[in-house]
């Protein structure tokens, strides 16, 4: 539905309840935009790759908790680690809406301009991240470095 269309505006509140976020805040690199939550069992067995991307620095990660209450969030992140620089809390779906998100989980690649270059439904495991992703985001680098 986004592939290759900008990410819809937003401006949504942090999970932690800290602060307003909008497109502003996004990354200005090639991102991974990943829709959760806690009542997600497909999202807890992707989580180790998202942890283990943002340990290693890979890529940013940004989360949107979607149709999910606050503090059901802040207590699986607290148990299970958190990979995201960013973590919008999209409480009644909206943006999920805009985003065509069908559930969790669901992982966008957005290029540095805030351009959606692909979109993933179901778990990003290992074998997705080797398999879909890394190809993908070479082949955008590639294009990048001919701008």
């Amino acid at each position: 539905m986004l592939v290759d269309k900008p990410l819809p505006e937003f401006e949504l509140e942090s999970v932690q309840g800290t602060q307003i976020l909008n497109n502003e805040n996004l990354p200005d690199q090639v991102f991974l935009l990943n829709v959760w939550g806690s009542y997600c069992l497909p999202c807890l067995a992707e989580h180790p790759t998202l942890m283990r991307l943002a340990g290693e620095q890979v890529i940013p990660i940004v989360g949107i908790n979607y149709k999910d209450r606050r503090i059901s969030a802040l207590k699986w992140l607290d148990d299970n680690g958190d990979p995201f620089t960013h973590n919008l809390m999209d409480k009644d779906g909206r943006f999920g809406i805009d985003l065509g998100v069908y559930g969790a989980p669901e992982t966008f690649l957005v290029d540095a301009n805030g351009v959606v270059r692909y979109r993933h439904v179901s778990i990003l495991d290992e074998d997705v991240w080797q398999d879909v992703f890394v190809p993908a985001i070479a082949e955008l680098e590639k294009e990048e470095a001919k701008l």
